[in-house]
């Protein structure tokens, strides 16, 4: 498995590239403007062969299941090249997120597009949203790895989620995800 970080580029205050994509669970097409939050909006690139998100799904699952009442908004999108990772189709995608009982969208992006515009660089990668779609975290979930013996927390997702809904600046010192590179396109 190879180890990519993300890019850390999109500069914090930035605003969220909207997009249109189709959603595998619930067969519509779904933009940024109608999925965004009034208090946040976590845009999350992952997919469903990645050892980097198999590690950290159940957590994840259960982060989203704590803040999605509160008002958070949560996207995940899946950009990689389904022809070289069939398992990241479309069909498995949809087969994942009610494995898991996903309560969010989970988009295909099969042009590329979006993750090019968030420069998404691994999977998982996450990028936190305010409720003026202004970038205010991007960076990773915590600090475990496959393998590294730190537990699963989303810890630095839920300090950044915290810090929103106490109406305090969330920490621009931020860690860069570390996961399998995004599977581009030829």
């Amino acid at each position: 498995m190879a180890r990519t970080e993300s890019t850390m580029i999109m500069p914090l205050g930035t605003t969220a590239p909207d997009f249109q994509l189709p959603d595998v669970i619930s067969g519509d097409v779904k933009s940024l403007k109608e999925l965004k939050s009034d208090k946040a909006t976590v845009v999350m690139f992952i997919c469903n062969h990645c050892p980097f998100v198999k590690h950290i799904r159940r957590e994840l699952v259960k982060l989203t299941n704590d803040y999605i009442p509160r008002g958070i908004s949560f996207v995940a999108i899946n950009s990689n090249d389904v022809e070289k990772y069939p398992e990241d189709s479309p069909e498995n995608m949809k087969a994942m997120a009610e494995e898991f009982g996903f309560q969010f969208p989970y988009l295909f992006d099969e042009t590329q597009k979006v993750a090019t515009a968030y420069y998404a660089a691994c999977t998982p990668d996450f990028y936190i949203f305010d409720k003026q779609l202004k970038c205010v975290y991007r960076g990773q979930f915590d600090d475990s790895r496959p393998e590294n013996g730190v537990s699963v927390t989303g810890r630095d997702i839920r300090d950044a989620l915290n810090s929103i809904l106490s109406g305090k600046p969330v920490d621009s010192n931020q860690k860069p995800s570390i996961g399998c590179n995004i599977k581009w396109k030829e």
